[in-house]
């Protein structure tokens, strides 16, 4: 991995493929210290834990100047209500880079895919940079494509579960068959598991329960961080397939003198 490896996204250049979100954590000041810890530079932010008239007091505060702020659209049900809150979120100054979530499953908290591609086609239309957070489905992702998305962001597994890449085949699938950095979220539970994604060709990895709730959150934070790198770095150098047994060490010629 080299200097110039540098996931763009909308003409963003992000050097850390670990993004991280900011919710569950125990406080706000730990929040800060992961992103900080990390080298972290896109966090996610649902604005409903946002008070615009008390900024300096809430989760904004500790994001530092330069880190991407990507406002997830949490709560809302239908593309209608992603609209609104994404609308919301440019007008109190948090930017245009959304996190389309429309989840109308409360048991499970899977994304309505359907709902989201019209949520994409409409804040594409509004000059948002969208990053629509599926289920992964190839045809909903060329829809997504098409309607002008920025990035895919499918789910390792149900989120906040810790189950890991339950969903591995299909994210290969979308890495191999779309032309869109595909970003590995919720689910992920370990940084192995982080590692895994970057070596299957994800571009980025986004984790939040496994950080937030572990023992050392900052230091949970630093190993996927590391996790990524390294998983970026195997996928870059190119990694051997699978086979049958072979010795390390040629057998012949073996302790012969000369």
């Amino acid at each position: 991995m080299t200097q110039d490896d540098v996931l763009v996204i909308a003409g963003r250049s992000i050097r850390n493929r670990f993004f991280l979100g900011t919710g569950k954590f125990s406080s706000r000041e730990l929040v800060g210290e992961a992103i900080r810890a990390a080298g972290i530079e896109v966090v996610t932010v649902a604005l409903r834990r946002i008070e615009p008239e008390r900024r300096s007091e809430s989760i904004l505060h500790q994001i530092p100047a330069g880190v991407v702020r990507l406002v997830n659209t949490s709560g809302a049900r239908d593309a209608q209500e992603a609209l609104r809150l994404a609308r919301l979120a440019r007008a109190t100054g948090l930017g245009d880079w959304i996190k389309v979530e429309v989840v109308d499953d409360s048991k499970y908290l899977l994304p309505d895919n359907d709902e989201t591609v019209r949520a994409t086609e409409l804040l594409t239309a509004d000059g948002f940079v969208v990053l629509p957070y599926i289920f992964p489905d190839l045809y909903i992702a060329r829809r997504l494509q098409r309607a002008g998305a920025a990035a895919l962001m499918p789910l390792g597994s149900p989120i906040g579960s810790n189950q890991g890449l339950q969903t591995r085949e299909f994210i290969r699938i979308l890495i191999a068959e779309t032309g869109l950095p595909v970003i590995v979220d919720a689910g992920l539970g370990a940084p192995s598991q982080a590692a895994e994604s970057m070596e299957m060709g994800a571009a980025a990895v986004l984790a939040n329960t496994a950080v937030a709730t572990a023992a050392d959150p900052v230091q949970m934070a630093r190993a996927f961080s590391l996790a990524v790198a390294a998983g970026r770095a195997a996928r870059l150098a190119g990694l051997p397939p699978p086979g049958l047994p072979s010795a390390s060490s040629p057998m012949s010629g073996f302790l012969t003198q000369p």
